[in-house]
C-alpha cells in the first residue's frame, strides 16, 4: 500500500511539473549554458559588431572623438589596389594549401595506416611541426632561409644548384612560394591525423572483403576507402580555407607583408591599417570585408560537401 502510495505521488509531482521553457530540465540546462554564452557575446559576438559600427567612423583608436564617415571608408576599400593584392595573396594561399597539403596528408596517413605498429615512431615524427609555435616555426625558417647562413643556399650548392639561389624571403617573386612552403611544412600533421583518425575507422571486414573479391591495395583505396572519405576530405578543404583566408601569424613573424607587400594577406594589412597607422576606422572595414569573405566561403564550401551525403 506504501508503495502504490509513493508511486501516486511521483506521478502526481511529474503531472504537475511546469511543461515547456519553463521546465526544469529547460532552467538547468540554460544556467550551464550561460557561461559559454556569455564568453561567445563578450568576446565574439560584441567584437565583430563593434568593428562594423567602428567601419562607419574615421578614428585613430585614441581620441575621444569619432567622426562619421558613412559608405566612404568602404568606398575607399573596393579602390584600395593594396586590400585587393592582399586578397589575391590569400587566395594564392587557399588554392596552393589545398593543393599541396590534402594529397601529402593523405598520402602520409596511408602509408602510416599500412604499415602499422611498424611505422608507430614516424607517426610521432610526423605530426611534431603542429607541436612547435608559429612564432618558433616561423624564426626557425628564417634561419632556414637566410641567404648568407641558412640551410637552403648551401645545400642547393652541394647539388650544383647554386643558379636558384636567392634571398628568399627578400625576392618579391618568390617570397609568398617560400612562406607557402613553411605553412604546408606546418599544417600537413594535422591533416595527416584526421585522414588516420577515419581510416582507422573503416571496418576491417570491409577491407577483408575487397582482398577476397580480389582487389589490389591500390584499387581498395580509390574505390573504397577513399569514398568513404568524402566527408572527412570536405571538411578538411574547408578548414583549409578558412585557416588560409584570415592567416596572419606567421606571415608576419617572416616577412610582415614584405618585401614591396609581395606577402601582404587581408590580416597583416588590416593589422597595419588599425594598429601601426592609427587608422582604426578603415582597419575595422577590412576586419569586416574579411569577416564576410570567410563567412562566404565557408557556408558555401559547407553546402557543396553535404551534397553527396545527401544524395
Amino acid at each position: 500500500m506504501a508503495t502504490q502510495t509513493a508511486a501516486a505521488h511521483a506521478i502526481t509531482r511529474r503531472q504537475s511539473a511546469p511543461h515547456g521553457w519553463l521546465s526544469e530540465q529547460t532552467i538547468t540546462t540554460t544556467l550551464f549554458l550561460l557561461p559559454a554564452l556569455a564568453f561567445l557575446v563578450v568576446f565574439i559576438v560584441w567584437p565583430i559588431l563593434s568593428s562594423v559600427e567602428l567601419s562607419f567612423f574615421e578614428w585613430n583608436g585614441l581620441s575621444a572623438n569619432r567622426t562619421f564617415v558613412g559608405l566612404g571608408n568602404w568606398s575607399k576599400l573596393f579602390g584600395d589596389g593594396i586590400f585587393w593584392r592582399a586578397f589575391t595573396n590569400n587566395i594564392i594561399i587557399v588554392v596552393l594549401s589545398i593543393a599541396i597539403q590534402i594529397p601529402i596528408a593523405m598520402a602520409l596517413a596511408v602509408l602510416l595506416h599500412r604499415g602499422g605498429r611498424k611505422l608507430q615512431f614516424f607517426k610521432v615524427v610526423y605530426f611534431f611541426p603542429l607541436l612547435m609555435s608559429t612564432v618558433a616555426v616561423g624564426i626557425l625558417f628564417k634561419y632556414v632561409y637566410d641567404l648568407q647562413f641558412g640551410v637552403v643556399t648551401p645545400l642547393l650548392e652541394t647539388l650544383g644548384l647554386k643558379a636558384l639561389s636567392r634571398d628568399w624571403l627578400g625576392d618579391p617573386n618568390v617570397a609568398l612560394f617560400s612562406v607557402i612552403v613553411v605553412i604546408c611544412w606546418q599544417f600537413i600533421p594535422f591533416y595527416m591525423v584526421l585522414f588516420l583518425a577515419q581510416l582507422l575507422n573503416i571496418p576491417e571486414d570491409i577491407h577483408e572483403a575487397a582482398m577476397i573479391d580480389g582487389a589490389t591495395e591500390n584499387q581498395y583505396f580509390w574505390r573504397v576507402e577513399l569514398h568513404l572519405m568524402r566527408g572527412i576530405i570536405a571538411t578538411a578543404i574547408t578548414l583549409s580555407l578558412i585557416g588560409s583566408l584570415k592567416y596572419f601569424d606567421l606571415i608576419w613573424v617572416m616577412t610582415e607583408g614584405g618585401p614591396s607587400r609581395s606577402t601582404e594577406l587581408m590580416a597583416t594589412y588590416m593589422y597595419k591599417e588599425a594598429f601601426a597607422s592609427f587608422h582604426m576606422g578603415y582597419g575595422s572595414t577590412i576586419a569586416t570585408a574579411m569577416f564576410i569573405i570567410v563567412m562566404i566561403v565557408a557556408l558555401t564550401a559547407l553546402a557543396i560537401g553535404q551534397r553527396p551525403r545527401e544524395a
